[in-house]
């Protein structure tokens, strides 16, 4: 039901460009500013969904992501479990490919949804850690 394969998880990093993180904090202590710049710092497309806010990072920030315009692979969710299924429904409907539910958050019935959709979800996982894993950079020779 919610992946857990590291090959899966892995094709997923690999093919995803654009990552709309809901619940992105500006301040540069918190975890979820941590992720978007490494991830920023690796190539991805950020897109800040936090209704407080006009702009993290440098990117316009929007209030949800129905009012995003492009096309989104991944909604890394930033966002206590409760709150969790309004975004999964908004994710469906904006066609997302894939629900990350960061480290500490999970739902079933949302996940569940999600898969119902044609949705890959990944829950409990920190999505920098993934990436570190299974994407080490790669150390030259001397």
């Amino acid at each position: 039901m919610v992946l857990t394969d590291l090959a899966a998880i892995r094709k997923i990093l690999a093919e995803s460009r654009t990552i709309a993180i809901v619940g992105l904090s500006p301040k540069a202590e918190r975890p979820s500013n941590l992720v978007a710049r490494y991830l920023m710092a690796h190539g991805y497309r950020v897109i800040p969904v936090n209704p407080g806010q006009e702009v993290i990072l440098g990117e316009k920030c929007f209030p949800a992501l129905a009012a995003i315009r492009e096309p989104i692979d991944i909604v890394d969710i930033f966002r206590k479990s409760v709150d969790v299924l309004p975004v999964v429904q908004e994710a469906i409907a904006v066609s997302a490919r894939t629900i990350w539910m960061q480290e500490g958050i999970t739902h079933e019935a949302a996940a569940c949804l999600a898969k119902k959709a044609g949705l890959s979800v990944v829950m409990d996982h920190c999505l920098k850690t993934a990436h570190e894993t299974l994407f080490p950079p790669v150390l030259e020779a001397s």
